[in-house]
């Protein structure tokens, strides 16, 4: 068992110092539910300051927002109660869209507001007259909390986010060498390189959301853009490993007696620099001879032109040109991580490609529609059932039932995550009920109640910054805050506690069935459409259709891939493991470098080129009909090599001419070659078959 640290200790102490503080200010000013801003004090409580000061900004908007929403539909529809249930649940799930749609910390100003109008509307049914004062004490309540939340958090041993986000980066670099280590060594499988390729896709999925709270940190401007830039690198990394690992594969498996010379030290020596430490302070720009010695023998290896006809150097300067990519890549990451780590130093990017750049992300939105569809359709049905049972308390079932709805719609299976709710909610009620019944009877100043509050709510609040037990202890404690119901004068009837309190745990009751009912697919169903959608996107790479940025497409085929990585995972499925998903990217990667190059090159190759494509397009268009993986047509395999032919032979055809012109046609000719080459090892991998050399004087 790991014990909490002083960190811990001293967040909980803090929080619960900010929580009476807000207790005592709300019992002073006469709020109508002063234990609200108690309750909000722990729901925006962070360990770190930036995060506390966003969730607080966020949750005051959201707040303003629902209360608004609810001051204005009350009234004209109370008279309604089933039209105003059906406004309710169109007002929860269009905000709980906006809120899932939104993947940074702005998202919870949606939230809130989907399921602050619910807790405001609903209770004001039966006193519509009262909604306007009920909203604006309601607002006043938890604009306290945060306020206390944000003042105690930032003066009292503030804690920065940025190292957090460093030690997150540090966790990243040693997974990334190692997977380089292992993919430089010739391995592509088994647990230790998948739980590697696992926590690298998580890392890069978490670290969206603490970027998002950084610019809260006090953090600088151009520290905070190199951050961004960091994460958009790390994402290219898992696909360009992916992409030198088959030429390195073929070449071990190619038959032949010995490796090319050179090759076997050059790869010790990447994995050596891979594994390296960071290289000690230094003022302006950081430069690293030893990548710059590793390009050096990189390009002394690559083979002539003459040489290319040969399918074992076509594969040799497939796996050197990629190599020296990926050393850009990670000379890019190590110089940004000296940068912010000591926020100092410049930086030349070495690694530039048409792939950076895009912002687009990847939202599949027909699950998103229906998960927000579904906690809309819970809201009707739970207010129906309130109308028709005539339960009084009612209103607290279907407040319950909608907040679990949203706080767990973006989840792929929401069910566990509610029922974890209701367990920390029934925990909550016989915790309030204790101190209502037992404890406060006996408390006669305010100093006794923060003694008889303080063992309890700081030690739960120790858990508070664990992942494993963050949500769990957050409820526990906001609901515990609620359910005491604090006022200036002690009272407390045990019916209506018992009431009230049994209506919210059968609302969560009621929303654990229903999304137990409505959404049981889990992460296979949502790994089945991320994949369809990706060979979706590989179709339209391969398409003649116009491309309006092909840097946005990269980047949101980039962050479906790292959506994908973990749900493989999750489904168990070996028939569409993380590998052929890398693969899927890469084929539309080269694909898109096809397109590129085509109108450029001149001469036979590009219609052999465009064939390929055609086939590529019409392939993935069949697995998409199919809703499965489906075997790669032979004649595939036949198009790319008759195009790596026909390459090679306008190759040869153009070698020794001299002039500029010359010299870009050669280059442009075996980007083409690593781009054919790259498309045949993705859709044929090389661990499964070694393709005959292709003959140039064929396609003459």
């Amino acid at each position: 068992m790991v014990y909490p640290s002083i960190r811990d200790w001293l967040f909980s102490v803090k929080t619960f110092a900010a929580a009476m503080i807000a207790l005592y200010i709300g019992l002073a000013l006469e709020l109508p539910r002063p234990y609200w801003a108690m309750a909000t004090v722990y729901i925006v409580s962070n360990p770190f300051v930036g995060a506390t000061r966003s969730k607080a900004l966020y949750r005051a908007l959201g707040t303003m927002l629902g209360a608004s929403a609810a001051v204005l539909l009350v009234p004209p529809f109370v008279e309604s109660p089933y039209l105003f249930s059906v406004i309710v649940a169109l007002w929860t799930g269009t905000l709980l869209y906006l809120a899932v749609s939104d993947r940074t910390a702005r998202s919870y100003v949606f939230m809130l507001a989907a399921y602050t109008m619910p807790i405001i509307a609903l209770p004001s049914v039966t006193s519509p007259g009262g909604v306007f004062d009920l909203a604006i004490s309601r607002t006043e309540e938890i604009l306290l909390g945060i306020v206390c939340a944000s003042i105690v958090g930032s003066s009292l041993f503030p804690s920065r986010l940025a190292p957090t986000i460093i030690e997150r980066t540090d966790a990243w670099f040693r997974d990334a060498a190692f997977y380089a280590t292992e993919t430089l060594s010739g391995r592509i499988a088994g647990s230790a390189i998948s739980g590697a390729r696992q926590r690298i896709a998580s890392t890069i999925n978490g670290l969206e959301l603490l970027l998002s709270q950084l610019a809260y940190d006090h953090t600088r401007p151009d520290i905070l853009t190199r951050a961004h830039e960091l994460r958009g690198r790390m994402q290219l990394l898992l696909p360009m490993m992916s992409a030198l690992a088959d030429p390195l594969i073929a070449l071990y498996n190619s038959g032949r007696q010995t490796w090319p010379e050179g090759l076997e030290a050059l790869l010790n020596d990447v994995i050596k620099w891979f594994n390296a430490p960071l290289p000690a302070a230094s003022g302006g720009y950081h430069p690293d001879p030893e990548a710059n010695a590793l390009r050096e023998r990189i390009a002394a290896m690559q083979p002539l032109p003459a040489a290319l006809a040969t399918w074992d150097n076509a594969l040799l300067s497939n796996a050197l040109w990629r190599m020296k990519q990926v050393i850009d890549l990670w000379q890019d990451c190590r110089s940004l991580r000296i940068i912010i780590t000591r926020e100092e130093g410049s930086w030349r990017p070495r690694f530039r490609h048409w792939r950076l750049g895009g912002t687009e992300r990847f939202f599949d939105r027909g699950i998103m529609l229906f998960s927000t569809v579904s906690a809309g359709a819970a809201v009707i049905i739970a207010c129906s059932l309130w109308i028709g049972s005539g339960w009084a308390d009612g209103a607290s079932a279907v407040t319950l039932a909608a907040i679990a709805c949203c706080f767990f719609a973006a989840l792929d299976e929401p069910a566990p995550m509610v029922f974890k709710f209701f367990v920390a909610t029934a925990i909550a009620v016989v915790a309030a009920g204790i101190y209502l019944f037992a404890v406060l009877p006996h408390v006669h100043d305010f100093p006794m109640l923060v003694i008889l509050f303080a063992g309890p709510f700081i030690l739960v609040g120790t858990l508070i910054p664990r992942p494993q037990f963050n949500m769990v202890t957050v409820l526990v404690a906001v609901n515990t805050a609620t359910f005491i119901s604090i006022q200036d004068a002690y009272s407390a009837d045990f019916l209506i506690f018992l009431n009230s309190n049994l209506a919210g745990l059968a609302g969560l009751l009621y929303a654990y069935l229903w999304t137990r009912a409505t959404r049981p697919f889990g992460a296979e169903l949502a790994a089945s459409r991320l994949l369809r959608s990706s060979w979706a996107d590989v179709v339209l790479t391969a398409s003649t259709r116009t491309i309006e940025d092909p840097r946005n497409l990269a980047a949101r085929m980039l962050d479906r891939l790292m959506q994908l990585i973990p749900r493989l995972a999750a489904t168990d499925d070996h028939r569409h493991p993380s590998i052929e998903s890398f693969r899927d990217l890469r084929i539309a990667f080269n694909a898109l470098d096809l397109r590129r190059l085509t109108g450029r090159l001149g001469g036979e190759a590009p219609a052999a080129i465009d064939q390929v494509l055609e086939d590529v397009r019409e392939y993935f268009e069949w697995c998409i009909d199919q809703r499965v993986r489906q075997p790669v047509p032979e004649r595939l395999m036949s198009s790319i090599d008759a195009a790596v032919a026909r390459v090679t032979a306008q190759g040869l055809a153009n070698a020794g001419a001299p002039g500029p012109t010359a010299q870009t046609s050669a280059r442009r000719l075996r980007e083409a070659l690593h781009a054919l080459v790259g498309l045949r090892l993705s859709l044929f991998p090389a661990t499964l078959i070694t393709p005959t050399p292709p003959e140039p004087e064929a396609a003459a």
